[in-house]
């Protein structure tokens, strides 16, 4: 008899594989609760890579990965100016560089959701 041991998969390997789909209704019902609209969320996710609106949408309807995602997107120049912790890590010291980029989005989800003013949020007061 022969075992066969899978390794489990990595916390990057996990952020890779998972989809927007999955993803996107959880930032909108979490910025929605604070009283932040889908409009906003999409204006944040456009800031950060360049992808639009319906550009979104079909990577939602195709079931596109984040590493999709971000292989697609053109990360904004300002966006090594995201700092802060997620999930207790500083999201400027993750090594992983899809990694990073999800988290970057994810930093700025919770600044949305938080009502920090978009300004900021864009990083517009950075020149």
């Amino acid at each position: 008899m022969t075992i066969i041991y899978i390794m489990p998969l990595t916390t990057d390997e996990r952020i890779a594989m998972l989809t927007i789909s999955e993803v996107y209704p959880l930032y909108l019902t979490k910025v929605e609760k604070k009283g932040r609209t889908a409009a906003e969320l999409n204006q944040v996710i456009e800031w950060l890579t360049g992808i639009d609106d319906n550009q979104l949408k079909e990577m939602i309807d195709s079931k596109a990965t984040f590493k999709t995602l971000f292989e697609y997107a053109s990360l904004n120049p300002k966006a090594g100016f995201i700092t802060g912790a997620i999930c207790g890590v500083r999201v400027e010291s993750i090594e992983n560089e899809l990694t990073r980029k999800v988290r970057y989005l994810d930093k700025l989800v919770d600044e949305l959701a938080k009502g920090r003013k978009m300004e900021k949020i864009l990083r517009q007061d950075i020149k």
